[in-house]
């Protein structure tokens, strides 16, 4: 049931994209800014303490950062489409390769501490729909033959599945735990991070985007 949450929260932001054709991906800031907050708590409340418990702090703390490093490394491909900053070339006929791999990457490690931690899925699950929703548009919106941008997103939302499937069902993924949930806080830390930077406007005082992200944080520390 979980894997079909995760396909179909993409599959039908692809979806909706297509029918309604928005235009503007700023409709979507707040939404955005919500995700990020409510992923960032749950981080903080689940993930980490888990961690910290079962492992040497400072060997917790370097796989944390290399998490941070990888998903900054990620991002030098994606341009960061992992929190909504999609730049595609309009004239492009092609699917942008680069950008797919990049994004099933970190689609896959988001999938892993979803078997052990069911309220992680709500995390993934809210911050996977603003961001199909502004890459349909992207996508949609460019030169890209339809069946190409289709299948380009239904490979997208297969990834969070698959990693979770992996992290279920294979002896690697269960011996290294630890360094592999400590990596995938790092990701978490960065996008959730960089997604309420880039929200605000100008760095000045919003009061929309101060209430959603009191409400994603306060929503993570009640699940």
């Amino acid at each position: 049931m979980n894997y079909l949450l995760l396909i179909f929260a993409v599959l039908l932001s692809f979806a909706f994209v297509f029918i309604t054709r928005p235009k503007n991906k700023n409709h979507f800031k707040l939404l955005l800014a919500f995700s990020g907050a409510f992923l960032l708590a749950l981080t903080v409340f689940e993930l980490l303490p888990e961690v910290y418990e079962k492992a040497d702090a400072k060997t917790v703390g370097v796989f944390v950062m290399l998490g941070i490093l990888l998903q900054i490394f990620l991002e030098f491909f994606s341009k960061g489409a992992e929190h909504g900053h999609v730049h595609l070339d309009e004239g492009k006929t092609d699917l942008p390769l680069l950008l797919f791999a990049s994004l099933c990457v970190h689609s896959l490690l988001e999938g892993f501490p979803i078997e052990k931690h069911s309220t992680i899925l709500y995390g993934v699950l809210i911050h996977k729909i603003p961001i199909a929703l502004i890459l349909s548009i992207f996508l949609l919106n460019s030169k890209i033959k339809f069946g190409k941008a289709l299948l380009f997103i239904i490979g997208f939302s297969l990834m969070t599945p698959l990693g979770s499937y992996i992290a279920a069902h294979s002896d690697f993924a269960e011996t290294y735990y630890v360094p592999i949930t400590a990596l995938v806080i790092g990701v978490f830390l960065h996008i959730s991070t960089v997604i309420l930077f880039e929200t605000s406007e100008g760095h000045q005082f919003n009061l929309r985007k101060i209430v959603v992200i009191i409400l994603g944080i306060a929503m993570a520390y009640l699940l």
